[in-house]
């Protein structure tokens, strides 16, 4: 059976939304169990690899054209496109979005991380793409902004009481502009979504991954990889790897494919409710005044960038 453009479109996008949702509420819970940020960026990373490594192995082998890729085979796509991807898309998203969930709750992040995509990815398509803005979604630009200022200002102004809620707003707006990079690279260079999950993957399997182990074996990064227990690194490898990374890593691509950058950032508007109600219900967060109204704001804006008009 084949299925239309379009729908393959709306699929990708319901498990990219879907996915995404359990993502932040899955992240913060973790942040109270035994591991520390990077060693689940650690385990992403391996999980993934398990999986995509020998796929893109197997596409080399199996292509009828002379191999383009890099890393000794490993990554389907050239060196400079495999380094700046997966720097991006990969090693620095993945540290600093785990980071952020030790300091700040998962509301924030529901607001933060998905509402900050559209605005970044904006202003770099507008710069590297030369795609402006229509006006709805000018519009729907400020109403982010405005309510990312309600969320991230309000941690802001608390730092100087001491809190430390501020580290994490700010590494989660650090790690939506990385993928926001990614997104904008990913259309720019029309790459197809496997090998450009496969690609960055490569990428911090043979840079992150062997020196992170090093680091933690030795003592000079703290780690918690030889005290956790076994099954909950298996979790995160099996979900962070081979579900964040592998299954909404390329239906995320084939969102941006078919839809283009800024409007796939702009198609999650669902996320951020659903992450921030998910984090009530299941971890007992607080919804403060403050953090309503920017949730608020922040879905309209996406959805008002959505419209063509």
């Amino acid at each position: 059976m084949t299925s239309s453009p379009k729908a393959v479109g709306l699929l990708a996008a319901i498990v990219t939304v879907v996915i995404w949702t359990s993502f932040i509420v899955v992240a913060r819970a973790s942040a109270a169990h035994n591991l520390m940020p990077l060693d689940i960026a650690f385990l992403r990373i391996l999980g993934a690899s398990c999986v995509l490594l020998p796929w893109g192995l197997w596409l080399k082998k199996s292509s009828p054209h002379p191999f383009q890729g890099s890393l000794a085979g490993l990554s389907p796509l050239p060196f400079r496109t495999t380094v700046l991807a997966g720097l991006f898309g990969s090693m620095l998203y993945a540290t600093l979005a785990y980071s952020g969930f030790f300091f700040a709750p998962a509301a924030h992040a529901s607001v933060l991380m998905p509402g900050s995509l559209p605005l970044w990815t904006s202003l770099l398509a507008l710069f590297l793409l030369k795609e402006k803005p229509t006006r709805s979604r000018f519009v729907g630009l400020m109403c982010i902004v405005v309510g990312d200022l309600l969320v991230g200002g309000a941690s802001l102004l608390k730092a100087f009481e001491g809190g430390d809620v501020w580290r994490g707003d700010v590494l989660f707006m650090s790690a939506a502009f990385c993928w926001s990079v990614y997104t904008v690279l990913m259309r720019r260079w029309a790459l197809d979504a496997v090998r450009a999950t496969i690609a960055i993957t490569a990428f911090s399997c043979v840079t992150f991954v062997p020196v992170y182990a090093l680091c933690a074996f030795t003592g000079l990064l703290p780690s918690h990889l030889g005290t956790a227990p076994v099954s909950e690194m298996l979790f995160q490898a099996m979900y962070q790897g081979i579900g964040s990374v592998v299954i909404s890593g390329i239906t995320f691509n084939v969102m941006i494919r078919h839809y283009g950058p800024v409007r796939s950032t702009m198609m999650t508007a669902l996320v951020p409710g659903l992450s921030a109600m998910g984090a009530v219900w299941l971890l007992n967060e607080p919804m403060q005044a403050n953090l309503l109204a920017g949730l608020l704001l922040v879905t309209c804006g996406i959805l008002f960038g959505v419209r063509k008009g």
